[in-house]
């Protein structure tokens, strides 16, 4: 999956300003949290694609140094563990667009101070 820039929903835009309030976590910082908290809460299915009105990220900026990692866990939760066909790049990045909307969404619910953005980071095994 290969992308430069990504442009973001206006609503997971707003919510990341309140989170960002909220909990002093920079926007990039938390798309990557909403992001595996919708990658574990399983493929998006049927769900509407979120509009492009919002922030854009560059990709390093958006994923860092994880952006292989990211893109294989969402390809194995969006095409499951035998792909036959694999998605295109650009359906995976609609879809990874989805999962930071899902994700940010789950997170404006969950998040409503810094001890609860830690609470959501699993303990070190």
């Amino acid at each position: 999956m290969h992308y430069s820039k990504l442009r973001i929903s206006a609503d997971a835009t707003s919510k990341l300003r309140s989170l960002r309030q909220r909990t002093g976590v920079t926007p990039n910082l938390l798309c990557r949290m909403a992001i595996m908290t919708s990658l574990e809460e399983g493929p998006l299915g049927g769900a509407a694609i979120p509009d492009e009105d919002g922030s854009e990220f560059n990709a390093y900026t958006l994923t860092g140094e994880y952006g292989a990692l990211i893109a294989a866990f969402l390809r194995f939760v969006e095409e499951g563990q035998e792909p036959d066909p694999p998605l295109e790049d650009e359906i995976l990045l609609d879809r990874l667009r989805g999962h930071i909307h899902r994700g940010v969404g789950t997170l404006s619910v969950r998040a409503k101070s810094p001890a609860d953005i830690l609470r959501l980071v699993p303990a070190a095994a």
